[in-house]
């Protein structure tokens, strides 16, 4: 059964960091790039960021660029998401994906396997 288990939500000050952890089993998280897309109340589930299998590439939102770093740990079937300089407009639920797109930023239906998600609150 795959499995993409985020942690590391929660609530911080604009200005403020928080790193997400997403924990995944069940498949060979090796062969798959590994993101992050999140989805604030009313609004669509966004592309945040992604790395390739390697490590070797990866993509961020426009609007996290030079803030956040995505990275992973293969030998833990481990993605991160460090999230530095939180505004409130970064509050949404963040989720954790896994996908074998060739594209940089696949979209939404793309997206092989996703996580429960996390919520991140960033308070003004």
């Amino acid at each position: 059964q795959v499995q993409l288990v985020e942690s590391g939500g929660g609530l911080v000050q604009a200005g403020g960091s928080l790193r997400l952890s997403c924990a995944a089993s069940g498949f060979t998280s090796n062969y798959y790039a590994m993101g992050w897309f999140r989805q604030a109340p009313g609004k669509e589930r966004d592309f945040v960021a992604r790395i390739t299998w390697s490590g070797g590439s990866t993509t961020y939102a426009d609007s996290v660029k030079g803030r956040f770093t995505i990275s992973r740990d293969n030998a833990k079937n481990t993605v991160y998401l460090q999230m530095n300089s939180l505004k409130p407009e970064d509050t949404a639920v963040y989720y954790c994906t896994a996908d074998r797109q060739p594209l940089l930023r696949p979209g939404v239906k793309y997206i092989d396997y996703w996580g429960q998600g996390a919520q991140v609150t960033v308070s003004s």
